[in-house]
């Protein structure tokens, strides 16, 4: 029997790894479909990918191995039935990447939903290690222990100094994130310092705004907003200390928003951007 309870709490009514009472699999679940990126990459990485019978059409990590398992929309919206119909015992979502109405009707037939909600580094490490306690992972401490060892190290650091960082989600009009979100937490554990930090999830900001938190360090990830090489100019046309510094970077938003096995790497590269000379 598998004994890591997935805790229900009020988020959704569903499984999330916060508080509230649980129940326990009787079994490791052997046909598991994946609705988050970044948990599909997890699952292969953990040596159970054989057991993945559903993805979303965002899940394409890695390359070689999902082509052959079956697709169940995208995230936002999941064919129910489809999911349905490849008769799995365990759905993987995520609160902040997965529609509600799907996951409430997933429930609903009778699936076993793992439901995560991350919204710092370490809560995700936390749902990496629920994830791999259910599916029975043979290789969740080579995963997990290299992005543990990164995390404690940056927690050790403290840098002496964190430069003001601003990173966009999103243009037309730019949205930042706010304090409750797990990319500002990304950017703290990485020695920044979030400009948008006294809001909440996703603010709108304008040019004027930007240049009022006057950022040392911008970073333009290429998702959710594909941000491109076309936007560096408008920002080093901003009067901001990180387009005097040649600071504003082109980033893979992977490093930003993706849970599970790039994670260490992710979180390596991030401080090296946001250290200062």
């Amino acid at each position: 029997m598998v004994t890591h309870a997935l805790r229900v709490g009020n988020t959704f009514g569903l499984a999330v790894f916060r508080a509230g009472a649980g129940y326990a699999l009787r079994m490791a679940p052997r046909r598991i479909v994946s609705l988050v990126p970044s948990l599909t990459e997890a699952l292969f990485a953990f040596g159970v990918g054989e057991r993945v019978v559903g993805r979303t059409r965002y899940c394409t990590q890695p390359p070689r191995c999902v082509g052959g398992v079956e697709k169940v929309g995208g995230t936002k919206k999941v064919d129910v039935g489809r999911v349905l119909d490849l008769e799995p015992d365990l759905v993987v979502a995520v609160r902040e990447e997965n529609a509600r109405e799907s996951v409430e009707a997933l429930r609903a037939a009778g699936v076993p939903i793992f439901l995560g909600a991350p919204e710092t580094v370490a809560d995700a490490l936390e749902m990496l290690e629920k994830l791999a306690g259910i599916v029975e992972a043979p290789r969740a401490e080579a995963v997990i222990g290299p992005i543990e060892r990164v995390y404690e190290g940056l927690r050790r650091a403290r840098p002496v100094r964190r430069p003001r960082t601003f990173v966009p989600i999103w243009k037309g009009p730019y949205m930042g994130v706010g304090s409750d979100t797990y990319v500002h937490d990304v950017i703290e554990v990485s020695g920044g310092e979030n400009v948008c930090g006294a809001h909440t999830r996703y603010p709108i900001v304008s040019p004027e705004e930007i240049e009022a938190f006057q950022p040392e360090v911008v970073l333009l990830p290429d998702e959710p907003y594909p941000f491109s090489a076309e936007d560096l100019a408008e920002f080093y046309a901003l009067d901001i200390p990180a387009a005097h510094g040649d600071r504003i970077h082109l980033v893979d938003g992977k490093l930003l928003t993706w849970y599970g096995p790039r994670m260490a790497g992710s979180l390596r590269q991030l401080s090296a951007l946001l250290r200062l000379p």
